[in-house]
């Protein structure tokens, strides 16, 4: 087959002396050749490394060289494409089509015609001996009237047209001796063929019929009408059922043309889930005459008068690309079609057809053989950059080969291949975390598909213990928020409750992949780099210890994790695989699992079962009556249900202190406060309370335990007794120093009280925790501290004095204090970060560069621009959170903070005089009180004592200088036995609070001793009682201090 329109290249081949071809046909010296390149559905892809010669056409046998090369396409049975085997230059490699000389196979049916007799049987020959395969060959002459090339092949040591004549596939044609155009071989031709007719073979067959058998019945889409194809009905048949067939054009890299067998129907596919760059749009030839345009007679036969077969529907498909360049191909157009014409071009394939879009075109999937296996074209496309996912033909594939297109797609777009060189990835607000892998116990299920591991590298009680896990790539239903008034979604209880049983207290694996910025209003999306966001830790969780009894919904064993050691079963699969979660479906270059491929085949399994959330059926419902929050006398009504049995089974939902929990009750349906009787830990921000909150946390949250109720208090917590593993928990907060026993409850009613007090004086002999200050012989008749005479003592110093007898102090030897002080000497403070980069928004911890010494400290943002940063000079309001002043500093003098120093305690504590009134700065005397407050204090370079009176947390937070729960104290220097409240009561600075009838015992006394230096300022009028006795103001009639040890926390 030729082309009207003809392209003309010089390229230069390097040409290779064949040691196997016979001494008179090797040729020992180089030169070029005129090389016909045919239209774009016959380049090609291959590489090479040529020499360089000058232009030079070899038109006759003695001036060819033998050249070698691979052959991909086979036309007919005396014609071949054979491409070059090393290419330098980019794009396809260049080919050539020759034609077996001085022979003629007979010829294929072409646009409403037949196969001549023997046709289809002489092209397989030759297409199953050479298609793919090395050749050597050389061009033997040329017939420039139609533009062919006439040549010799070898295949190996053997004579490609030797071995179609022998067989008696083809006819010698003699004709053209005269003028140089016949094959040097052209005796040893004439002699086989006359040896086949003899033999009777091929064409030759002397069989009754078998001329006519030999005539295939083609289908009209086979001679150019494809009108009457059924597809719907071709698919309908045979859908997800392979079709052998043959390739018999490449339209572009993801369109083929092929031969159904055995009717040989010609239909054109196109390969599913994937797109080629196209090959350009080609405009309607402009009035070709057929018989001008192709010449169609054998070895350059003079052209008859006699009518010609129309061409088929390919045939005229290649003379239009030949004839048609109105636009021009895309970019890596010609190498995708190459790509998939040296696979599939004239080879034995297997279509399976995957659907039918609206115009009717076939979807099919296309394997080729490639050794003992079959390859799917598609993936081979894409994962060289050759093609593109199409998700639209895509949703027709199977879930698995789905998957795998979308993985190979981003591959290459990850290496830049091909199509892809220029690709720009889109904004990710994901971020890989790399080396954070650790091991840990898991200590609570937030939800289906999150949870807190106790890293075990960190030392116990430290609050970055814990870490928040996100399991990666999976989303389960919400969980809801009470606060809210949100009910927990359809199977979020199961989730988190199949997560419940199956970690807490487990040991695992835990493998961090990566963060993710995320709105902190749900829905809301961010309106700046940094504000209203907050960064969520994602990972794969791994269960050291197989889960038993899980049959088909069991995870498949993770052979290792980045770090090459066994990581076990995977949670996140467990949880896709009973349906209580989806995999989320992530946008190119979004970090995800790295067990991504595992999650979704699980969740393909739990829909397929129709499990969960993918089943039907409505979801299990569970009201469940919250005592937490409803009034104490439902509490109290409750009450008899919960005391029916001895012990009664629970959950623990949560701990609000180290002795106060709230308990889910599966038999009643209903969640309570419960607290223990006869034993209290430290209240909120009161030394070791976030220990003891840590160790309950570890020992029972979310653990299955029972309980025993005694009663109910006023506020409707129950009090009880708890148990764990049959251990009364208690008895662990006791031994650790965590907790006192309080008899007043009375010890009768208290099962185990016994081992309680045991515990309690082993604490107590050990000096553990809170009794780290015990001295014997502190106790009363009954044996246990009285609470009132062990009120908290401190030695600070004083950091920073405000108005109204407010100042701040820092605990002196606290080790708190020394370890913070050591990681920020050990801080390196490089330039001023570059302005977009960190931008500190109100209430972030930053470090700070004070002006008074240019020191660097810890700092709370306190007021900060509106946007973001513009200037280095932009203004910041911050509060030094380890000694309590407050100034407002630039931009430049800022530096982000390390989460693991930021994450500590502020150092600096509020403290107010106790049982005195103190003016504000406004007030009366109030500057000179300050004054006074600070001379005395931060001025002096001593050491104090502030024994705490009581605490204040109506404050709430600290948000800034002034702000926060207050400590009320009675402050004395360490070498002085007067305090300062009496002090400032002496010189007239200050004035006893009002006393109320309530009072207790310990703070009347404190009213009466400190009421005889108010006596004696009064006496000499000296302050504020220069004019006399001061009148009482409203406030001091307002409601007492609030404190945190008592009532609900």
């Amino acid at each position: 087959m030729t082309y009207h329109n003809i392209i003309y290249y010089n390229i230069n081949f390097s040409f290779l002396l064949c040691s196997s071809l016979p001494h008179r046909l090797r040729q020992k010296t180089a030169s070029s050749f005129r090389l016909l390149l045919c239209p774009p559905t016959q380049v090609g892809d291959l590489i090479t490394a040529p020499r360089s010669f000058h232009f030079q056409t070899a038109s006759m046998a003695g001036s060819a060289a033998w050249l070698k090369g691979r052959v991909k396409a086979v036309p007919s049975g005396d014609c071949m494409v054979i491409t070059a085997l090393t290419y330098s230059n980019a794009g396809p490699p260049p080919e050539k089509t020759i034609t077996l000389s001085s022979i003629i196979a007979p010829r294929q049916a072409r646009r409403g015609g037949i196969d001549e007799p023997f046709a289809w049987d002489s092209r397989e020959y030759l297409r199953k001996l050479c298609i793919g395969k090395e050749v050597t060959f050389k061009v033997d002459y040329t017939v420039p009237s139609i533009g062919r090339e006439f040549g010799s092949v070898f295949l190996g040591d053997k004579n490609v047209a030797m071995l179609v004549v022998s067989e008696g596939w083809a006819k010698v044609r003699e004709q053209g001796q005269q003028k140089g155009e016949a094959s040097p071989f052209l005796p040893e031709l004439l002699r086989l063929e006359e040896q086949a007719k003899q033999q009777g073979l091929g064409r030759w067959s002397k069989a009754p019929g078998a001329a006519q058998a030999s005539i295939r019945s083609l289908p009209p889409s086979a001679i150019g009408d494809p009108s009457n194809l059924d597809a719907m009905g071709l698919l309908s048949a045979n859908k997800g059922r392979p079709m052998q067939g043959i390739v018999e054009q490449a339209r572009d890299g993801s369109t083929v043309r092929v031969y159904l067998l055995p009717d040989f129907q010609f239909v054109q596919v196109f390969v599913a889930g994937i797109q080629a760059p196209s090959m350009g749009r080609r405009a309607p030839a402009e009035s070709i005459n057929e018989a001008e345009t192709i010449s169609v007679e054998p070895n350059g036969a003079t052209p008859s008068n006699e009518p010609r077969a129309a061409l088929t529907s390919a045939q005229r498909l290649a003379v239009s690309a030949a004839t048609s360049n109105e636009v021009a191909p895309d970019p890596f157009a010609l190498e995708a079609k190459h790509f998939t014409e040296m696979r599939v071009l004239n080879r034995d394939v297997r279509i399976v057809l995957e659907g039918v879009d609206k115009f009717s075109n076939l979807i099919g999937s296309v394997y080729y053989p490639d050794g003992d296996t079959a390859k799917d074209l598609a993936p081979e496309l894409v994962e060289n950059g050759l093609a593109k996912f199409v998700e639209w033909s895509a949703n027709m594939m199977e879930e698995e080969a789905k998957r795998r297109l979308k993985a190979a797609e981003l591959q290459a777009k990850k290496s830049r291949l091909r199509i892809w060189t220029n690709y720009v990835p889109p904004a990710s607000n994901s971020k890989a975390i790399h080396n954070q892998n650790f091991t840990g116990k898991v200590v609570e299920v937030v939800s289906g598909d999150c949870v807190v591991v106790a890293d075990d590298s960190i030392p116990y009680g430290s609050p970055l213990a814990e870490r928040r896990v996100n399991l990666s790539s999976i989303r389960c239903p919400k969980m809801g928020n009470p606060r809210r008034d949100e009910k927990p979604a359809p199977f979020a209880r199961e989730a988190k409750e199949l997560l419940r049983t199956r970690l807490i207290g487990r040991q695992v694996k835990v493998e961090m992949e990566y963060s993710r910025k995320v709105p902190i209003a749900d829905g809301a999306p961010s309106t700046n780099g940094s504000g209203d966001a907050r960064v969520m830790d994602f990972g794969s969780v791994f269960l050291v210890s197989p889960i038993k009894g899980e049959g088909d919904d069991a995870p498949s064993a993770t052979p290792s994790t980045a770090d090459g050691h066994p990581a076990g079963s995977n949670v996140a699969e467990l949880v896709v695989g009973r349906g209580f979660a989806t995999v989320i479906r992530h946008r190119d270059f979004e970090e995800r699992s790295n067990y991504y491929d595992a999650l979704l085949a699980a969740e393909s399994r739990a829909v397929a079962g129709r499990k969960g959330i993918h089943s039907a059926k409505d979801p299990p419902v569970m009201h469940i009556t919250d005592l937490v929050t409803a009034s104490s006398k439902k509490a109290r009504d409750f009450l008899p249900f919960l005391q029916r049995s001895k012990r009664t089974p629970a959950i623990v939902e949560y701990v609000f202190s180290g002795h106060r929990f709230k308990l889910l009750i599966p038999k009643e349906t209903c969640s309570i406060a419960f607290s223990f009787s006869g034993v209290r830990c430290p209240g909120r921000d009161e030394p070791y309370s976030e220990e003891a909150i840590a160790l309950m946390r570890r020992k029972i949250l979310q653990r299955d335990v029972e309980i025993e109720v005694e009663t109910v208090d006023r506020t409707g917590t129950f009090l009880g007794s708890l148990w764990e593993s049959r251990t009364n928990v208690a008895i662990t907060l006791l031994e650790a120093g965590l907790a006192k026993l309080q008899t007043s409850f009375g010890s009768d009613r208290i099962p185990d009280a016994h081992l309680l007090e045991r515990a309690e004086q082993s604490a107590k002999k050990q000096k553990l925790k809170i009794w780290e200050d015990y001295v014997e012989g502190q106790e009363a008749s009954n044996g246990s501290v009285v609470e009132s005479k062990h009120k908290e003592v401190m030695k600070v110093v004083v950091t920073e004095v405000l108005g109204g007898g407010k100042f701040y102090v820092q605990a002196v030897g606290d080790q708190k204090v020394a370890s913070i002080q050591h990681q920020l000497a050990s801080l390196n403070f490089q330039e001023a970060p570059v302005i977009g980069t960190f931008n500190p928004k109100k209430g972030d911890i930053v470090l700070a560069q004070f002006s008074a010494d240019n020191s660097w400290n810890r700092a709370m943002i306190v007021n900060a621009p509106r946007g973001a940063v513009g200037s280095a000079q932009d203004k910041f309001e911050v509060f030094y959170i380890d000694y309590g002043n407050q100034e407002t500093v630039a931009y430049s003098q800022l530096r982000p903070l390390d989460p693991s120093v930021s994450s500590g305690p502020a150092l600096a504590q509020l403290c107010n005089l106790a049982y005195v009134k103190v003016p504000s700065l406004e007030e009366d005397f109030g500057q000179e009180a300050a004054e006074y407050l600070s001379e005395h204090t931060l001025n002096s370079s001593k050491e104090f004592v502030a024994t705490v009176e009581e605490r204040d947390s109506s404050g709430g937070k600290s948000k800034g200088q002034g702000t926060g729960m207050v400590s009320i104290v009675t402050l004395k220097a360490s070498d002085s036995e007067e305090s300062i409240n009496a002090a400032m009561l002496e010189v007239g600075l200050a004035r006893l609070e009002r006393r109320k009838r309530w009072e207790s015992k310990d703070r009347q006394a404190a009213f009466e001793n400190l009421e005889v230096y108010q006596e004696k300022a009064r006496t000499k009028r000296l302050g504020m009682w220069e004019y006399g006795d001061i009148q009482s103001d409203d406030e001091d009639m307002g409601p007492p201090v609030r404190k945190t040890s008592g009532g609900r926390r």
